[in-house]
């Protein structure tokens, strides 16, 4: 699934770019050579980035 049509960003892709790199979405497409468009992409961006953060368990904990 394409997250970001204008950059022709991947899930997958982003994922992996999360793994590797550290900071919010805008930080991960510049890792990849790109730079945001027309943005409507970053809140699931950073979603996702979230959720590979959690998963690689160094997510911060929010105590609700």
């Amino acid at each position: 699934m394409y997250v970001c049509i204008c950059n022709a960003i991947r899930e997958t892709e982003l994922r992996c770019a999360a793994r590797r790199c550290r900071g919010d979405a805008e930080a991960i497409y510049g890792a990849l050579g790109r730079t945001p468009q027309c943005r409507q992409c970053l809140d699931e961006a950073e979603d996702i980035i979230a959720d590979e953060l959690m998963s690689a368990g160094t997510g911060i904990a929010v105590a609700a």
